[in-house]
């Protein structure tokens, strides 16, 4: 396995500008990366940096895109993160349309993730319950869970999850993969034929270090990139060896939030603007371009997409986009 070299943040390129919350990165191999953009739509920032939005034509403001998933037919699935919860479609003319609006007879919750598989099955996270979400923001609530929907409908395939946040099968389709932001884990489940899931078991865990995982992809070699909440962090994991690959830590913010967390009062200031920090909130990565080496990473507080090259490629998918 290669070592990745670690990446000074003078070695970032800022993507874009005039995003709203680009929290969620989908890259292509033509070098588009799509992100969400609040509220109601979709934006594209070409390779030039050129962008292009798209936005629902009915009722945008009560869509507030997080995760977003690209269709085959050239459509956006969106998870959405607004009071009405559920997955919507957004096509390029702006019409928007239920994908999933409740599940085993209960309305669906604000959802945070959502993609779609190399079987055209669609994997779709809950983070909790709870209203406002920031009363899951603690260690002993665990009420996340995971929805799948294939040819057999849509159902809850896991269930008591700390804060479920992107969930996608490994490249071999052997395994799901969940993050647990305060859980502070990565887990993996394994994926049955009859489309159920086995035992989990735990990829990687952090306690402590302001380490609140977010998003994570797979790269050539089959390792995990994931990207950390709060201190700013890209880490790469395999075969329990974990190397930092970036990193823009402010550690007064960082304590603030352990204490906040510890004592159960975590707050939005806690997930908000980070003083003196280049990067705002590290949320998603998605590796693009034609030779899968870009590193495209989103946040929650950027106007723009960070990008870097690697000299790790991504891993190779059935399914790149349109």
């Amino acid at each position: 396995m290669s070592t990745a070299s670690r990446i000074p943040l003078s070695a970032l390129e800022t993507h874009g500008s005039g995003l709203n919350r680009p929290e969620c990165v989908v890259a292509t191999p033509s070098g588009d990366v799509f992100v969400p953009e609040w509220p109601g739509g979709v934006t594209v920032v070409h390779g030039d940096g050129q962008t292009q939005t798209w936005r629902a034509a009915s009722s945008p403001d009560d869509l507030l895109p997080n995760g977003i998933a690209l269709a085959s037919d050239g459509s956006f699935l969106i998870a959405n993160l607004g009071d009405a919860g559920g997955v919507w479609r957004l096509d390029r003319s702006g019409g928007l349309t239920p994908v999933l609006t409740e599940v085993d007879g209960v309305p669906l919750p604000p959802a945070n993730f959502v993609t779609i598989d190399e079987q055209g099955r669609i994997w779709i996270s809950v983070s909790t319950r709870m209203a406002p979400r920031q009363q899951a923001w603690r260690a002993d609530v665990g009420d996340g869970f995971v929805v799948l929907i294939d040819g057999s409908g849509a159902r809850i395939i896991a269930d008591g999850l700390h804060y479920t946040n992107e969930v996608r099968p490994d490249p071999e389709g052997r395994w799901l993969y969940v993050v647990e932001t305060f859980g502070r884990q990565l887990r993996r489940f394994p994926i049955r034929a009859t489309a159920t899931l086995g035992t989990p078991e735990t990829v990687f865990s952090i306690n402590g270090e302001g380490f609140f995982p977010d998003g994570f992809a797979f790269d050539e070699e089959g390792s995990l990139w994931v990207t950390s909440l709060v201190s700013n962090r890209l880490v790469r994991f395999h075969r329990e060896r974990l190397e930092t690959i970036l990193e823009d830590v402010n550690p007064e913010f960082v304590e603030r939030v352990e204490h906040a967390f510890a004592s159960r009062s975590m707050a939005a200031e806690h997930l908000g603007r980070i003083p003196g920090a280049f990067l705002q909130q590290l949320t998603s990565i998605a590796f693009g371009g034609p030779d899968l080496r870009t590193v495209y990473l989103g946040s929650l507080h950027a106007s723009c997409v960070y990008r870097f090259r690697s000299e790790i490629a991504g891993a190779k998918t059935g399914r790149r986009g349109p």
